[in-house]
């Protein structure tokens, strides 16, 4: 395959994690998208990386995964939190707190 196709496959598959980002209203599907978009960027990365001979971009690309890992935690369990007060993981009832 040609680094072209390894581009074009990050692209869409960053775009459909965009989209996922912007449309949904739910806390869990938004970090669903939001890692579909590392996903992709590390593709993009690993692509480049290949192509090129060297190894930096996949170094990046493992220093995005720990960064999603870490986001994960972090952002379940204060999701878990917020449910358990609330009884509800959508946005605009997040968006409604007050200090």
């Amino acid at each position: 395959m040609t680094l072209n196709a390894y581009l074009i496959l990050s692209t869409i598959i960053f775009s459909i994690g965009l989209i996922g980002v912007l449309r949904r209203k739910n806390v869990l599907m938004l970090f669903f998208s939001t890692e579909i978009m590392l996903n992709a960027v590390n593709i993009g990365l690993a692509a480049i990386s290949k192509f090129h001979g060297d190894l930096t971009g996949q170094m990046f690309a493992f220093f995005i995964i720990a960064v999603a890992a870490s986001e994960v935690a972090i952002g379940l369990g204060l999701l878990i939190l917020w449910y358990k007060r609330t009884g509800s993981i959508n946005l605009d009832d997040i968006a409604k707190m007050k200090g």
